[in-house]
């Protein structure tokens, strides 16, 4: 039985009173919300402004190409460094100073070079050498070097060779010691183990491993990234597959669930469990075969972080952690079954009538593809504009020296600096490219136009979204009110209801966007100081940024519930933002039980058929990739991590399946509030019929009186 509400509380408005004239959507409207219409349009014009003074004031180079230090981009097209594409340190070991976490740039002399050195060689020795040693060592040396007439301690005072040559690779563009390792753990560079440096002091290899490490602060992390790009381009055509594989698996989801949802909803709830059942069954069996392997019983704590994440499958720990989180996900979907048992008929009755509107929209399907587009070309706006801002910055220099100086890491300028009192008085400082940055007025609001460039990125994408949702729910809105099914739906629902929301609605639409823009851009920004914090040992003040965090996270789910539920009124009456934002909630307020208990249920069975989606595929995807199955095991390619297209899969069905559900949800949704004003506008009499379905009528224990014939 369906619960019924005991007299509302009087101060959520009044009913809805009964309308002869109301037949669903209103054509008839007026612009809403003009002034944040206007706004969001200057807004635009402002973004716009902001992405035309980044692309001319950019240089995407910089991400692109190392840099000397002069500042010059190595192996740039069209420039005098074109075949010198590699960037080459006089000294790495400078590379190890703590210097470069801070500035990202190595305190030592930068050269682009033809080709990394491949074996060891001295200064003084290339000169004692032949002239192919002079030859050799020379590419190293800045251009213009004297090397026969000039001295070793000459060179070495004016820097303008390194003291010696280390076999190198490439490896980003720039040549770090080739190191290896012999028996033992001993880290060698071309089987020699020991060297001196530029003030002749004995160094081991050791210390040239820490120092390539720094010279690149994310060698790790580009270590990790060109695995798993080289694991993309084994796999791709596959993870393609598996896509299409999900879309079709969905689509023939929606078509079952039109005509069959009641066996649809329990096929797929018994399903969820099964497949969740076995990722259990599976985990257990890992963790009990990993039983007595040596090196099994290793904790997650005591392994840390492993750029080879297949390693942490190699561990019972890992297995047990899976086994325990699905096994308490299983429980948590069990019980709410078994205490929402009554109320999942009448969630089904309404996915029901949800199937029935889809099937007469069928266009509604398509929709998502609009959204996911203009999604697209937000984002990808977003990024350009970021990296043209983030690459606008000029070339600083400063001074790198090895004695005291009073001059060290001022600013500078190279074409001076040889002739300026910092040289005079430090005689070994350089003048050295140091980072990008400026002191312009542009460079000085620069971080405003980062975060404005941020803002708008959320307003815009919002504003996607948000018109996504009054389309669907307008069309929706227009199957719920026409009296008879099929017959008075109008045509083209899907295209009438995107023109009255672009046309009338467009200010509306930004204003709701523009509010949960702003708490999304503060939690962006609580997220920053958390960063900033985390060496912080203030607890109060971790404490009191946490509580922040899940407050304005809290804010969001609420405002995106009220906003979602703001656009169905905006689509069926008209309204602007605001009074159409206090109907909805005033609505729901007086219907609250049926809230709790009929719409939330129905998105808890929704989100098992993406559940289901996601795990179908992702269990094939496992077992295809992993080389599980033997059938197949050839055709699966070869991989550094299986688990990358594993996760590529399943995340992308993740989305499809979204997207596909996406429009269940809204149709759900606006069904679902056209049916509590049903219930308050009529009564089931000749004057007053209900507009709801039959089967809801049904379910509803009501009936519409039938005319009365005159005799």
């Amino acid at each position: 039985m369906e619960p019924e509400e005991k007299n509302p509380d009087p101060k959520y408005g009044e009913s809805r009173k009964f309308d002869p004239n109301f037949k669903g959507p209103i054509q008839n409207r007026g612009c809403t919300d003009i002034l944040c219409c206007i706004l969001f349009i200057l807004a635009l014009f402002g973004y716009f402004a902001v992405g035309i003074l980044a692309w001319s004031q950019g240089d995407p180079r910089k991400v692109i190409y190392p840099t000397d230090s002069k500042g010059q981009f190595c192996g740039q097209a069209g420039t005098p460094l074109e075949k010198k594409p590699l960037l080459f340190y006089f000294n790495i070991l400078k590379c190890a100073s703590p210097l470069v976490l801070l500035e990202f740039q190595c305190p030592t002399t930068q050269l682009c070079v033809e080709k990394c050195p491949d074996k060891h060689m001295t200064l003084v020795k290339a000169k004692l050498g032949s002239k192919e040693d002079h030859e050799y060592y020379t590419r190293y040396c800045k251009e213009g070097t004297n090397f026969i007439t000039l001295s070793p301690p000459e060179i070495l005072r004016d820097g303008l060779c390194p003291a010696m040559l280390l076999p190198s690779k490439a490896f980003t563009r720039r040549c770090l010691p080739a190191l290896g390792k012999l028996k033992g753990g001993v880290v060698v560079v071309g089987n020699e183990t020991t060297f001196f440096d530029d003030d002749n002091n004995r160094v081991n290899a050791t210390d040239l491993l820490e120092a390539s490490k720094k010279s690149n602060v994310v060698l790790e992390a580009r270590q990790v990234a060109m695995r798993i790009f080289e694991d993309y381009t084994q796999s791709w055509h596959w993870i393609l597959l598996g896509l299409v594989i999900a879309m079709v698996v969905s689509l023939i989801f929606i078509v079952l669930l039109r005509f069959l949802a009641a066996v649809m909803v329990w096929v797929m709830i018994v399903l969820v469990i099964l497949v969740i059942g076995y990722g259990i069954f599976h985990c257990y069996m890992e963790y009990a075969s990993l039983k007595g392997e040596p090196g099994a019983d290793v904790t997650i704590r005591d392994l840390g972080l492993q750029t080879d994440l297949s390693v942490y499958l190699q561990i019972r720990q890992t297995w047990l952690a899976f086994m325990i989180i699905l096994a308490i996900v299983e429980l948590i979907i069990i019980l709410l079954l078994i205490f929402l048992r009554k109320r999942i008929l009448i969630a089904i009755a309404l996915i029901k009538e949800a199937s029935r509107a889809v099937g007469h929209i069928m266009s509604a399907l398509f929709y998502p593809l609009l959204t996911f587009a203009l999604l697209a070309v937000v984002i990808a706006y977003w990024a350009i504009t970021a990296v043209f801002l983030s690459t606008s910055n000029e070339q600083i220099y400063k001074v790198f020296n090895n004695s005291e100086c009073p001059f060290s890491r001022d600013t500078c300028d190279p074409k001076t600096f040889n002739t300026s009192n910092v040289s005079a008085q430090c005689p070994d400082a350089e003048c050295l490219f140091a980072f990008y940055g400026g002191e312009t007025l542009y460079h000085r609001y620069l971080i405003l136009f980062q975060f404005y460039n941020v803002f708008l990125f959320f307003w815009c994408a919002n504003f996607v979204t948000a018109l996504g949702q009054v389309t669907l729910s307008g069309a929706f809105a227009s199957y719920y009110w026409a009296f008879k099914k099929p017959d008075d739906i109008p045509a083209y629902p899907i295209f009438s209801s995107l023109g009255r929301a672009l046309r009338y609605h467009t200010g509306s639409l930004a204003f709701g966007s523009l509010i949960l823009s702003l708490v999304q851009v503060i939690r962006v920004l609580l997220e920053y100081l958390d960063h900033k914090l985390k060496g912080a040992q203030n607890k109060f003040a971790k404490f009191l940024l946490n509580c922040m965090k899940c407050c304005f996270w809290c804010l969001e789910k609420c405002i995106k519930f009220l906003n979602r539920n703001a656009y169905i009124m905006i689509a069926v009456y008209g309204k602007n933002f605001c009074a159409s934002a206090r109907d909805a909630f005033f609505l729901l307020m007086r219907n609250i039980i049926r809230v709790a208990v009929l719409d939330k249920v129905t998105d808890f069975l929704l989100f098992l058929g993406k559940l289901l989606i996601v795990g179908i595929v992702g269990i094939f995807s496992f077992f295809f990739f992993s080389g599980r199955i033997k059938a197949i095991e050839e055709a699966a390619p070869s991989l550094n991590y299986y688990w990358v297209p594993i996760l590529t899969v399943v995340v992308g069905s993740y989305l499809i399946a979204h997207g596909f559900f996406s429009v269940y949800a809204m149709c759900v949704d606006t069904l679902f509030l056209c049916f509590l004003e049903d219930l308050e506008r009529n009564d089931g009499s000749t004057e007053r019929p209900y507009f709801m379905s039959q089967n809801l009528l049904n379910l509803m224990k009501k009936t519409n009186e039938s005319p009365k014939s005159i005799d």
